[in-house]
């Protein structure tokens, strides 16, 4: 886990920023017992503000990107247990149906 002085470092960004991403629901840390953040929360504190500064995304566009990244990346794990399943589960095809 990474402590909240080394991921303001990390995303290139300033603890008020963090807040207000925080409160925005863009960023959930872990509390035990002080905030912390995983390496996935870097990731997505690096894209938000790459939309903001590079490209211009304003805040209601951030949340519909970042609802959206979630919902595939949701999809894509239940396709991975699909699959796994289906594997675990596949019996010779006899040509019967």
């Amino acid at each position: 886990m990474i402590p909240t002085a080394e991921f303001v470092v990390r995303a290139r960004i300033d603890d008020q920023t963090l807040a207000q991403w925080i409160s925005a629901g863009w960023i959930l840390p872990q509390r035990t017992p002080d905030p912390a953040f995983s390496e996935i929360d870097l990731a997505r504190a690096q894209l938000i503000r790459e939309l903001k500064e590079d490209l211009g995304v304003n805040d209601e566009g951030i949340t519909l990107i970042l609802h959206l990244l979630d919902q595939i990346h949701g999809l894509r794990r239940n396709l991975q247990i699909l699959v796994e399943e289906v594997r675990r589960n596949r019996r010779p095809m006899t040509g019967e149906l």
